[in-house]
């Protein structure tokens, strides 16, 4: 049977060093049999950020990809503070923030890059929660993707 751990490691993907926060708050907190996620930023594996703004200095697949980074970021969180990632059940919500210009407008196709990720961890079913994508006239950095999220967590 299929682990997200497994899953994962089938992508080929690597993950980026686990985001420390930039401000006075929590990566991530658990709460009974909920993990709530902090908003995250696009970390790669140096630690550097991908920069820019969406229609200006992104394309929508850079945008695409980089919101696939945030996701690896976010697992890279999960795995460093519940050490694997098979002890997630299921993807609750995804809120997904997108610096655009402002005639931009396919943010959720932008967030697509994480629902993809983790619908490839966790399947389709446990995978995909339920999801907001929004635009911004700015994130912190200049970052082109910022994602919170929640989920639930496999019972003890």
């Amino acid at each position: 049977m299929a682990t997200a751990e497994s899953n994962f490691e089938s992508l080929g993907l690597v993950l980026p060093p686990p985001p420390k926060p930039l401000g006075v708050y929590k990566p991530c907190l658990r709460d009974g049999k909920y993990l709530y996620l902090s908003g995250h930023g696009t970390v790669q594996t140096d630690g550097s950020l991908i920069i820019g703004k969406v229609g200006e200095d992104l394309d929508l697949e850079e945008a695409k990809l980089a919101a696939r980074q945030v996701g690896l970021a976010m697992l890279s969180t999960i795995k460093a503070n519940l050490g694997s990632l098979d002890k997630v059940k299921r993807v609750i919500k995804v809120l997904g923030m997108v610096y655009a210009v402002p005639e931009f407008g396919k943010h959720p196709y932008v967030i697509n890059g994480c629902s993809e990720l983790f619908s490839a961890v966790w399947g389709p079913e446990n995978g995909v929660g339920v999801r907001s994508a929004v635009g911004m006239g700015s994130l912190p950095d200049r970052i082109p993707v910022e994602i919170e999220a929640m989920f639930e967590l496999v019972e003890d």
